[in-house]
């Protein structure tokens, strides 16, 4: 593979999406897609990516569970291929949550797309992984919370689905954007003392879908209900989105 030399490989002037892959159907492409022309507007970059290349690049690289990650910048346009890696059991153990000490900066507009600067989010999940936690979450200057280092959250109250404003600073999500045109969610600013009097949480990225969190720092969630309803219906029809 042949990178040239631009300003995406200099100083991450770039984009990318990774994008779940089941029995060779490309999950909320168009979301994907969408969000490509979003981020490569913003930058500048003259994007070289359709749906009729990705549907091509598939054809030639069939995945029953796979992630087709593509990247876009000034001058290189790269399709990459792996396994889906999330399994069963981290389903059933849920995820468990600790806050970052890096602070988002929701006055940055590159906070608002999935650029190639994600050297926050890298080193904060490596982190969080050696300290035995799933996902890290970002706290805005403001201390309300955010989003995970990879995923967007959901707390669930009353049976009610809540989650942050966008402009707390935050990527919106596919999976995100999925679950607010599909149920009643409210976006509020919310604070890390309230999430002890959620009944549930979950995170959600285009990868692992829904996944309910079992522990935030030091509170254990004992319900999950809501977000084990969300995530049976999503796998019902996720081949069909």
């Amino acid at each position: 593979m042949d990178i040239i030399f631009d300003e995406g490989y200099s100083f991450g002037l770039g984009i990318f999406e990774t994008i779940s892959v089941v029995d060779n159907h490309l999950v909320l492409l168009d979301y994907h897609l969408d969000r490509l022309s979003e981020g490569s507007n913003f930058l500048g970059i003259n994007l070289n990516v359709t749906k009729e290349k990705i549907q091509d690049y598939i054809i030639n690289n069939p995945m029953e569970n796979g992630v087709l990650k593509i990247i876009a910048s000034e001058k290189n346009t790269i399709f990459q291929s792996r396994e889906n890696n999330y399994t069963d059991d981290k389903y059933k153990k849920g995820f468990t949550i600790k806050i970052s000490s890096v602070v988002r900066n929701e006055s940055s507009p590159f906070t608002y797309i999935k650029s190639l600067n994600y050297g926050d989010n890298i080193i904060e999940k490596r982190k969080a992984t050696k300290k035995g936690y799933d996902e890290p979450v970002f706290l805005n200057m403001k201390g309300q919370l955010t989003e995970g280092a990879t995923t967007n959250i959901f707390f669930v109250s009353n049976n009610q689905i809540v989650t942050p404003k966008l402009s707390c600073g935050l990527l919106n999500g596919t999976i995100r954007k999925y679950i607010l045109d599909k149920y009643d969610v409210v976006e509020k600013y919310i604070y890390p003392y309230e999430v002890s009097t959620f009944d549930e949480m979950f995170v959600t990225n285009s990868l692992m879908g829904i996944m309910p969190v079992y522990k935030f720092e030091e509170h254990i969630f004992k319900s999950r209900k809501k977000s084990d309803y969300i995530l049976s219906e999503y796998l019902k029809t996720k081949t069909c989105l």
